[in-house]
């Protein structure tokens, strides 16, 4: 029986760091009738993995692909049992990933790790966007590029990152020769659940011209992939090109095998994969000039579209057709904020606030933002940086680490938090600084994920700022962006523009700037930016040493084991022995 056009249904998963989320969308308006949320089993691999007694090293960040798949097997069917849809109403599904997250395979895709053989390699694993361990290779990339005068590196603000697809590679090339000469295709996990949905392989134009510097429909040549290392220089003939997927079309049609997952009819169009904040604009209608839309969530991602092509320092990349066709997509990013946010509270909160939050019934992050939201602009005295994990946007230098500056014996625990929420804020507004900079003007800020949920911060970056804040209202943003692709995959839509006007959902300017708090942060900005560009552009480079330091002692505790265990072996020794213990002091 043929659908009721009124009544058509699309799905759209976003793929994120911790989990996946589906989400079933009415085709006529945007409606989203049912959602579920799948968390990875294994969540993000930072110490060891899931088999044998390896350990990884610092900056380490890696998954499983088949927490991937097991989205589709859950996270679907119960969106669909949510919205009490009937699955023969859907009429496609799309998807989108972070980025950039890799998955080594062999032909047919089957992930390195899922080899038995491999099981204990780290290398053999997904390479998650927040993998920093290529930092070096990052540096010689960069280095030989701008030697070398690439044609390509300006669009990428001047810097490659160790989080994109050529640096990962080259660690993997580099620190595992094995694993890379077996690996046959280096894969986005983009692309690579798309492939697992429809069983043919297209690569993504976001996530190739982003993360993977095809620029002008060319890759770097062999000649400079060579000069980096010869083993590398077939690197993008052997195993990283393939056939381009544009935004919002079809990159096949859901497989027996995939609808058994998922429960949805096979062959359906399966839309071509997607970056998740790149999708996220669609689903805010905010796909115009100017309109740069913020993805908040443990890190930030912002992107925009332009109506001509500039050269922006220290940005993610600028791709024609990378957002949507027609316009130039500019992405840029930080690579902590949420993060940021829960580490502090995680590791550094005394125990009476959280005896306090939850005497209030609230969560400890609600309990602070309570105290932090009684305090004038500048109250606190302190000033942070936000580079816990290292810096995205404009420096892009991931060996770059946090600072608090101003902290004093009377400085509380709301004090530090607040100036936490504002470094990030402060990150922000460098990076809409330096697009104004280069000739592309930021005239509103859209805003999505869940950090929106705290009113304190988005008036943060309002004021911050000095723009209107509008928030992309769905629930699961991203989501609903793949889901819109998916409808002009489906043919629903001409365009993802047009999909876009009667399927995104945004309130605009939900908040606006306060003209005294904007004049004080106004000051405590200037503090910021002389921070970040003494310790960011080379006045001190204590933050790279350190992390030198530490990679030395980490290497030197996994080989020997440190004196800490020493002495804890000791004492254990002899208090078995009914040796006297020393009492505990009070520090």
């Amino acid at each position: 029986m043929p659908i009721d056009p009124s009544e058509a249904l699309v799905v759209g998963v976003d793929y994120g760091t911790l989990s996946g989320r589906a989400v079933v969308v009415r085709v006529a308006d945007g409606a989203e009738l049912g959602s579920a949320v799948f968390e990875y089993p294994h969540a993000v691999l930072t110490d060891t993995l899931p088999v044998g007694d390896v350990r990884l090293g610092p900056d380490w960040a890696l998954q499983v692909p088949q927490d991937y798949v097991d989205v589709l097997r859950y996270a679907v069917p119960a969106a669909l049992a949510d919205a009490g849809a009937d699955p023969a109403a859907v009429i496609g599904i799309g998807t989108d990933f972070t980025a950039c997250t890799m998955v080594p395979t062999l032909a047919d895709g089957t992930p390195l790790n899922e080899l038995p053989a491999f099981a204990d390699r780290p290398h053999a694993y997904v390479k998650l966007w927040r993998h920093h361990a290529a930092q070096p290779q990052a540096d010689r990339i960069n280095e030989l590029a701008a030697a070398r005068g690439e044609s390509w590196l300006p669009r990428y603000g001047g810097l490659i990152s160790s989080e994109w697809e050529f640096a990962k590679a080259l660690q993997l090339l580099e620190e595992d020769p094995e694993v890379y000469s077996t690996m046959e295709r280096w894969v986005e996990a983009a692309d690579w659940i798309v492939w697992q949905l429809t069983g043919s392989y297209v690569r993504n134009a976001c996530s190739a011209g982003y993360k993977g510097i095809l620029q002008d429909g060319r890759y770097p040549d062999q000649e400079f992939l060579a000069a980096l290392n010869p083993g590398f220089a077939d690197f993008v003939t052997a195993k990283l090109d393939q056939p381009i997927g544009a935004l919002g079309a079809a990159a096949g049609t859901l497989s027996v095998e995939a609808a058994a997952w998922t429960g949805l009819p096979v062959g359906i169009p399966v839309a071509v994969g997607n970056v998740d904040a790149h999708v996220t604009a669609a689903a805010g209608n905010a796909v115009e000039p100017g309109q740069m839309v913020a993805i908040m969530g443990t890190s930030t991602c912002h992107v925009m579209n332009g109506a001509e092509l500039r050269e922006v320092p220290g940005m993610c990349g600028v791709v024609d057709g990378g957002i949507v066709a027609g316009s130039w997509g500019y992405e840029a990013g930080q690579s902590g904020v949420g993060d940021i946010f829960a580490h502090f509270v995680e590791t550094q909160v005394p125990a009476s606030y959280s005896e306090a939050a939850a005497a209030d019934g609230v969560t400890v992050h609600e309990y602070l933002t309570r105290l932090a939201a009684t305090q004038r602009v500048g109250q606190h005295g302190l000033v942070a940086l936000d580079w816990h994990s290292g810096n995205r946007s404009v420096l892009v230098d991931h060996e770059l680490s946090g600072l608090l500056l101003g902290e004093t014996l009377a400085t509380r625990p709301e004090d530090i938090y607040r100036a936490l929420l504002e470094a990030t804020a402060f990150g922000t507004r460098t990076i809409i600084e330096t697009f104004a900079g280069a000739g592309v003007p930021v005239s509103e800020l859209f805003v999505v994920g869940g950090l929106t949920k705290n009113k304190l911060l988005m008036q943060i970056y309002s004021d911050v700022t000095r723009l209107p804040l509008s928030l992309i209202t769905s629930a699961q943003g991203p989501a609903l962006g793949s889901a819109i692709h998916a409808a002009v995959a489906a043919g629903a839509y001409p365009d993802v523009r047009a999909a876009a006007a009667r399927m995104g959902r945004v309130e605009r300017a939900v908040y606006t700037p306060d003209e005294a708090a904007a004049a004080r942060y106004d000051q405590l900005y200037d503090e910021y930016r002389q921070l970040h560009d003494h310790f960011g552009r080379g006045g001190n480079r204590v933050m790279r040493r350190l992390r030198a330091i530490r990679r030395e002692a980490m290497a030197e505790a996994t080989t020997a084991g440190t004196d800490a265990e020493a002495l804890t072996g000791a004492a254990s020794n002899g208090a078995a022995d009914g040796a006297p213990q020393t009492p505990a002091v009070a520090r």
